[in-house]
């Protein structure tokens, strides 16, 4: 069964916070009680970053923040997927995952057998999980169960028939008879993961589905078939491209992918997104990997969130975050 926001973005987490608005016209807001970077000295060497294409730019952005910094320290970065990030972090060839969705047990355990303690996950962003049409499709919204019996073969949603044309949503005219190309990420990435899970209630994939190594290049292949239909990350919506409103259930409204809907928790498909790192219990992370991780988890950290088109995360997470991995509290000065 599809789990409703099993990630944990409770009303608890999120509402009420009074973000301010950093776009000036109602988009995503950086808290105001995240408090600002600030540098110290002393960091060098290199960092090391391995694993998801939905948090590859954001990466990148980061590590040009991280860069002004310091200048000395070299960054790498590869996005081929979240699934390379935990054998990345336990063979030692990353000191960075960057994961769309949570470890499965398989790595984790993985992990352990390696270093005799589980690595740490650290929420860094959050995402609205889209569905894509082409931007001359006129499609009101889609059920969680519409959307099961469009992508899988199994329709553990609950849906009860198979939906093959645009025209058994209703659409008419030239839609009636139009059918689906349908795209997607392929199964290394996380986003496939978690859309097979909540999307398609741990069903399985159509084989008709054209599986893209990278979430652009399912936006552009939407974006060039009238007929497309596909799903990534917010951050990587284009002009060619509209993001369907979705509903959790038949008879609920639909619910655009917005911050508002994302910070009550009426958009279905909202998750969010990790760096992987390995943190001895007991021990503090290395200066490098701190330093990068404070950054990211300031107000100037998510802003650069809010600026690569995802949602920045509330105060209460960022001190969770901080704590967690051995930081100075999110509500102290950095």
């Amino acid at each position: 069964m599809r789990k409703t926001l099993q990630i944990a973005l409770s009303a608890a987490a999120i509402a009420g916070i009074g973000w301010v608005d950093v776009l000036g016209q109602g988009g995503a807001r950086v808290d105001p009680d995240i408090k600002p970077y600030t540098r110290v000295s002393g960091i060098s060497a290199n960092l090391s970053s391995v694993g998801s294409d939905t948090l590859e730019n954001l990466m990148t952005l980061w590590a040009e923040d991280f860069k002004r910094h310091y200048a000395d320290v070299d960054i790498q970065i590869q996005g081929a997927g979240t699934s390379t990030a935990p054998p990345a972090l336990t063979e030692g060839t990353a000191t960075l995952g960057p994961m769309s969705r949570e470890m499965r047990q398989g790595e984790i355990q993985a992990f352990e057998t390696k270093h005799g303690y589980p690595p740490t996950m650290v929420r860094v962003a959050v995402d609205l999980l889209a569905v894509y049409v082409n931007r001359e499709n006129p499609v009101e919204g889609l059920t969680i169960s519409q959307v099961d019996a469009i992508f899988s073969s199994t329709r553990r949603c609950g849906h009860p028939s198979d939906i093959t044309r645009w025209g058994q949503l209703g659409m008419t005219g030239a839609w009636t008879n139009r059918d689906f190309t349908l795209h997607s990420r392929n199964a290394v990435s996380g986003t496939y993961g978690f859309f097979k899970e909540n999307a398609l209630c741990d069903g399985e994939y159509k084989r008709t589905i054209n599986e893209q190594s990278g979430s652009a290049s399912v936006v552009r292949g939407v974006a060039k078939s009238i007929n497309g239909i596909g799903y990534s990350g917010i951050g990587y919506i284009t002009s060619g491209v509209r993001a369907v409103p979705l509903a959790a259930k038949q008879g609920e409204p639909f619910q655009a992918p917005t911050p508002d809907n994302a910070e009550s928790g009426a958009y279905p498909l909202t998750r969010f997104l990790y760096i992987a790192v390995n943190k001895p219990p007991n021990r503090g992370l290395p200066p490098l990997e701190s330093e990068f991780l404070k950054m990211v988890l300031s107000k100037q950290g998510q802003e650069t969130v809010v600026r690569d088109g995802y949602i920045p995360l509330p105060a209460t997470v960022v001190e969770e975050e901080l704590q967690k991995t051995g930081l100075t509290s999110g509500r102290a000065s950095f």
